[in-house]
């Protein structure tokens, strides 16, 4: 049989492939955190070191303010990813409570809600009174379809936790990218800047194409558009740095 490219997605649809992957229970995405973090992690690091090297600052004060910068930022961004998840568990937990209670005291109108909801789908007649039926003969399938549906929330169990590290690993990671060429002594301070520009250039390039495959986005395009935005916070940074250092006499 010849080999055709529809052959993967064709086994994928096949009914024992679908009932395989829709019985898997799903899991929360990562790669949205590894990204958030990986390129904040870039920006702040290369944000300091721009800054000095804009008000003239030695190779040592740049790399003592970037690790602070790093541990510090890092921190406190996984702690707020962490926060931010668990209020967004509560708020689908006390959501999902709320559905509960609704179905223990007014029945009919909760299926009334399941009625309408689906009559804006398309289905009428005998076949929206079968679906009424059926979705609210199961409560939990009967409250999990309310939070989608009426309020658009997401069934997959998040964790905090993992979004938190996930974060603070990938911002620890690539943050510490611009700051390694700070510890090359042999290398003077132009020279350590140039070298800190290139590997925070890439970093943010390889974000965005890592993020184009894993979202079926066009690869240079995510890539330079990444980068892009991360060559702007880092131009600012100097801005202000080399601005400082002409206004305020700040630097050595």
């Amino acid at each position: 049989m010849k080999w055709s490219r529809r052959d993967p997605l064709d086994h994928d649809h096949h009914p024992e492939a679908i009932r395989r992957r829709l019985n898997t229970p799903q899991r929360a995405e990562t790669v949205p955190d590894a990204i958030l973090g990986g390129i904040d992690g870039c920006v702040t690091t290369f944000a300091v070191v721009s800054a000095a090297f804009g008000a003239g600052f030695s190779a040592s004060v740049a790399l003592v303010l970037g690790f602070a910068n790093l541990l510090a930022d890092g921190f406190s961004m996984a702690v707020s990813n962490y926060e931010s998840i668990q209020a967004q568990r509560d708020h689908i937990e006390g959501v999902r409570q709320s559905e509960a209670g609704h179905i223990d005291r007014v029945p009919e109108g909760e299926r009334e809600e399941i009625r309408q909801i689906f009559y804006r789908k398309g289905f009428e007649g005998e076949i929206l009174e079968q679906v009424v039926d059926t979705i609210s003969r199961d409560r939990q399938v009967w409250i999990d379809t309310m939070l989608v549906e009426e309020h658009g929330l997401q069934r997959v169990a998040l964790s905090p936790m993992r979004s938190a590290l996930t974060t603070f690993a990938a911002f620890l990671f690539v943050g510490m990218m611009p700051l390694l060429p700070y510890t090359l002594p042999w290398l003077d301070i132009t020279q350590q800047f140039l070298a800190s520009l290139a590997l925070a250039a890439l970093m943010f390039f390889l974000i965005g194409m890592g993020k184009s495959l894993v979202y079926h986005r066009p690869v240079l395009l995510s890539g330079l558009r990444t980068l892009l935005v991360g060559g702007a916070a880092a131009g600012l940074a100097f801005l202000t740095g080399h601005l400082a250092r002409l206004l305020f006499g700040v630097g050595p």
